[in-house]
């Protein structure tokens, strides 16, 4: 779970987007997406898929089975 909630952090701060950007796309409230950031909750598949949407990666790349943000 480490690596997820490490990947979706990053990915919004190297975004430059506020906990509040994020959970606008997703839906949900800010306080419901810090949930998944910190690992208290689990990320559902639906939110994994716009997630990867969002920042233009793999889901494989979010979940930590590759180091490549974009499969080739």
């Amino acid at each position: 779970m480490f690596i997820l909630t490490k990947r979706l952090r990053d990915l919004r701060e190297d975004n430059d987007f506020k906990q509040e950007v994020v959970a606008k796309v997703l839906g949900i409230t800010r306080q419901q997406y810090q949930l998944y950031e910190s690992g208290k909750r689990k990320l559902p598949v639906d939110k994994l898929k716009m997630l990867c949407e969002f920042y233009n990666v793999s889901a494989d790349y979010i979940l930590g089975l590759t180091d490549e943000i974009k499969d080739l």
